[in-house]
């Protein structure tokens, strides 16, 4: 299962496989390196996450590994996680604000389009910019859709 595909995402599908066939086991393979998607992707039952660029072995033996029952996850793809698995979760609030933010909203506009203050807003993106250890809210946008937070 890819991740992108056209009309949904790889993930709200293999939830959906899962939920009608609770013991299918799917392999992601896909270009998404973000360290969020591939925690989502394995937190929704994932048994294996694999990058379209590994080799046909890695492929082969994650085939195999999860036929037996197994879950696989590859170093490459597993030293992805672990550069921010102890990082802060952004909050829902913060994640509407990013939202704002990357469909290029001001600051007054966030705070009219989520029904909050602007202080408030001011708040959301102090936190989040940290969270993320950005420069600035473009920053934070662009760090967030690299690791598969946001989608463009």
């Amino acid at each position: 299962m890819d991740l992108r595909l056209p009309g949904t995402n790889g993930t709200d599908c293999m939830i959906a496989i899962r939920g009608e066939f609770p013991q299918a086991r799917v392999i992601i393979l896909t270009t998404s390196d973000g360290d969020a998607e591939i925690q989502r992707a394995l937190r929704a039952g994932a048994s294996a996450y694999l990058l379209k660029s590994a080799p046909s072995e890695e492929l082969l033996a994650a085939i195999r590994s999860v036929h037996a029952g197994n879950r696989h996850v590859p170093a490459e793809v597993a030293s992805r996680l672990a550069e921010h698995l102890g990082d802060e979760a952004l909050s829902v609030r913060e994640l509407e604000v990013l939202r704002c933010i990357r469909d290029g909203f001001k600051n007054k506009e966030i705070a009219a389009q989520l029904n909050i203050s602007e202080t408030t807003v001011n708040f959301h993106i102090k936190n989040l910019v940290g969270k993320l250890q950005a420069n600035d809210r473009t920053h934070a946008v662009t760090i967030a859709i690299r690791r598969g937070i946001l989608e463009l």
